[in-house]
């Protein structure tokens, strides 16, 4: 294909392409897309034919990016994230009045959107749980225009502030040694192997404490892809976690429990905006989230 032609790249495959990627396995991607395997596989060679290269190629563990597919991953998220960007600044054009409100798991917003409708009743008002590693490209993609999560996220092009600080714990099963005491420190779990997940080294260093304050490495624990995963390993006596004191798990988890974590700097819970966003629908609920999501507990909105 000479390199001055048109390419007309279908955005659906270039989505299918960067999921298979971001997953490295085309089962794994075909059920977060909710579409059978070989569709799937078809669809990404359709891609494929339409670039002239190829993109993935299949291992015994699942995937792996060809050279090709490793240029071509960064550009095609790009693409993606422009797309939506151009969609959602076309969309807030045509309806000024509208605002999507996103927060991560364990995360009550309930408060400050009810404050908002209040106060903008003509105002479409929405909200959106995100998975614990999508608030930042929700923001950027224009999936949301606010979200609510923890620390860390990238702020880069973000405006990020901290609305209330929660202890940091420890999660383990009912039968684990230190279930029970009333503390411990990290000095009691230093051979204790702690979840990890993949291509984010922010979170890895920030929820397993890695390295520890005496410069020692956090035991690698399993790899974990989301919040459930990470809670039947623990469960099932495989590793331990330090999670929000938040996390309402004992409601859907009775084979855990908790142990305060002594010595260890308290997560934070932040607002984040685009920055450089002038909405006044954001400007309302930075202010809204500011006063009302002062923590775990503030769960009625005024007047309401």
């Amino acid at each position: 294909m000479p390199e001055s032609a048109p390419v007309d790249l279908d955005l659906r495959l270039v989505r299918y392409f960067t999921v298979v990627a971001d997953h490295r396995h085309f089962g794994r991607a075909a059920a977060a897309l909710r579409i059978a395997q070989p569709s799937l596989s078809r669809q990404i060679r359709r891609l494929e034919q339409e670039l002239g290269a190829r993109l993935l190629d299949r291992t015994p563990q699942g995937s792996r990016l060809t050279e090709a597919g490793e240029v071509f991953l960064p550009r095609a998220k790009a693409l993606l994230r422009s797309a939506a960007q151009a969609a959602a600044q076309t969309r807030a054009a045509a309806r000024p009045s509208r605002i999507t409100i996103g927060y991560t798991t364990n995360l009550i917003v309930t408060p400050a959107v009810r404050e908002l409708r209040r106060q903008h009743p003509e105002a479409d008002v929405r909200s959106l749980h995100l998975p614990w590693n999508e608030p930042r490209d929700a923001l950027l993609d224009h999936r949301v225009d606010a979200v609510v999560t923890r620390l860390p996220i990238g702020t880069d092009q973000l405006n990020v502030t901290i609305l209330y600080d929660e202890p940091r714990v420890l999660l383990v099963p009912l039968d684990h040694r230190l279930a029970g005491k009333e503390s411990v420190t990290l000095d009691d779990i230093a051979g204790e192997p702690v979840p990890r997940v993949s291509d984010n080294p922010a979170w890895n260093a920030y929820w397993r404490i890695d390295p520890r304050p005496d410069g020692s490495r956090a035991p690698d624990g399993p790899l974990v892809a989301d919040v459930e995963d990470k809670f039947e390993l623990i469960a099932s006596g495989q590793a331990v976690a330090i999670v929000p004191a938040g996390d309402s798990l004992r409601s859907f988890r009775p084979d855990l429990t908790t142990v305060a974590l002594d010595g260890v700097e308290p997560s934070h819970v932040v607002v984040a905006t685009r920055a450089g966003d002038r909405s006044r629908l954001v400007a309302a609920f930075r202010r809204c989230a500011d006063a009302l999501l002062t923590g775990p507990r503030s769960l009625i909105a005024p007047g309401g």
